[in-house]
Formats: structure tokens, C-alpha cells, sequence
């Protein structure tokens, strides 16, 4: 079994590559699910029920959120019936939303979590390393942690913390691609951040100019970068429930696909 995820897609422009990389992708990789984190896919920060049926379209089977779950109220309307989205199991519990889904894929159950990080991040959520606990030993034959945060060093803690327990902690959030792809002793993939899909010419997917006025001390919006796109994803080889590979996938003008 081959499973693809899909690093943070960002605005219109990573919608774009999903919709013209996603097909290629599979068919060349052998792609059996597809998951993809999305929570900043509509604008930049949230998901509008419009965006949700777009990748349920494209074929993404699971969507993981983040930080930004709720910045498009709309989501309030329709999460009930969402039933391909996955929300941070630490946000606070007066929140909507199913933090772990199960899905079936060639006989075997699939179960997707999505945590947030604590470092650096709001400090309303609940400790990812207290209450992921409850989340580890419920029925499933491969499960897949999204952990969206900011700290490098807290994503690779959390993959030791269960690495007995989960076949792959996938980092998101800091949209920038790391090197550190790597299977903990056997058992658990992981890399620090997946990188984002989105404006490729861009700060994490903003305006360049507009994030040197901020970094210069003056107020400016943050505006979603005009540019070519850029994709981010991994693939994860399974054989039974045994994770045996993880690949970096990077597509842009300077890298071809």
C-alpha cells in the first residue's frame, strides 16, 4: 500500500497544483489513499465548504486541519457532514469537529489524527503529549499523526513518544520542507515538516515585500504571494501494516515533476 500527504495547500494557487499534479502523482507513484493537510487552503487560513468539495473531487480521501480550522466560520455549517476532515485532537473541547477518523483502504483501517503543537502556538490547546494517550490504542491497523507545529524538536520528541503505537508522524504548519525524512527503529516514518503547497516565489506563502514591511517594524496585511506553484508531499510504502519507506516529493519551477 502507497499513501500520499500532501503538505499545507495555501490559496487558489495550491488548489492549482492539487488539481494539476494530483492525477500525475498517483499514477506514477501507485498512490492507494491520499490525504492532505488543508486548513489554509481557502485564502490563505480556513476552508470554505466550496474548497472541502474541491478535494473531495480531486480524490483526497482524508483532510487534516490546524490552527486555522475556524478562521472561516462557515466551517460551523457544514463539519457535521464533512465526514473526510480531521480536526486537532488538543483544540479546546467546546470546539466541533472529529479529531480521529478511521477509513477503510484495501481491507485494512486507516485511522488519521491531527494534533497541534505546543510551542510557539496557542496556548489554549491541550498538551499534544497528555492527551494523545488516548488516542493510541484505539482500533486501527496503520495510524498517521498530522502534528502541525512550530518546534522541530517537539515534532521529533512526539514521534519517539509513539513511535511503539503509530506507523507515521507527519509534520505541517512551518511550510517549508525539511531534509529529515527518516523511519524511527523500524517502526514509525517521520519528518519534521512535509513543506507547503502553494505560491512558490513567497514567505510561507505570503507577499515578500508585504513580510519585509512587518519584519521592518510597520504595520501591512499579510497578502498571499502572485507566483508559480509549488508542491510539497510525501509518500509512505507500506507492506501489511509495516511502514518501509518515506519519500520527499518537491514540485516547482526548479524542481520538475
Amino acid at each position: 500500500m502507497k499513501i500520499l500527504f500532501i503538505g499545507d495547500v495555501m490559496s487558489s494557487i495550491g488548489r492549482d497544483m492539487v488539481e494539476d499534479y494530483l492525477y500525475r502523482i498517483k499514477q506514477q507513484y501507485q498512490i492507494d489513499f491520499v490525504i492532505a493537510n488543508v486548513e489554509n487552503a481557502s485564502h490563505g487560513k480556513g476552508l470554505l465548504k466550496k474548497h472541502y468539495e474541491f478535494f473531495v473531487f480531486q480524490g483526497v480521501q482524508a483532510m487534516t486541519m490546524g490552527n486555522h480550522t475556524f478562521d472561516k466560520k462557515e466551517i460551523f455549517d457544514y463539519i457535521d457532514e464533512a465526514n473526510r476532515l480531521i480536526v486537532p485532537m488538543n483544540q479546546p473541547r467546546a470546539l466541533p469537529g472529529t479529531k480521529s477518523r478511521v477509513f477503510d483502504c484495501l481491507g485494512k483501517k486507516i485511522r488519521i489524527t491531527s494534533v497541534l503543537g505546543s510551542a510557539f502556538m496557542d496556548t489554549r490547546n491541550g498538551s499534544p503529549f497528555e492527551m494523545i494517550d488516548d488516542y493510541l490504542d484505539l482500533e486501527h491497523d496503520i495510524h498517521i499523526i498530522d502534528y502541525h507545529g512550530e518546534a522541530t524538536s517537539e515534532k521529533v520528541v512526539f514521534a519517539h513518544y509513539v513511535k511503539d503505537k503509530v506507523q507515521a508522524v507527519l509534520g505541517t504548519h512551518t511550510h517549508v520542507q525539511t531534509a529529515d525524512e527518516k523511519i524511527i527503529d523500524g517502526k514509525c516514518a517521520f519528518i519534521s515538516d512535509v513543506g507547503m503547497t502553494g505560491p512558490y516565489r513567497s514567505a510561507i506563502g505570503c507577499d515578500i515585500d508585504s513580510v519585509i514591511t512587518r519584519m521592518k517594524g510597520f504595520h501591512a496585511p499579510f497578502i498571499i504571494a502572485e507566483s508559480s506553484g509549488q508542491l510539497c508531499a510525501v509518500v509512505l510504502t507500506f507492506e501489511d501494516n509495516k511502514v518501509v519507506d518515506i519519500e520527499r516529493i518537491m514540485i516547482n519551477e526548479d524542481h520538475s515533476f
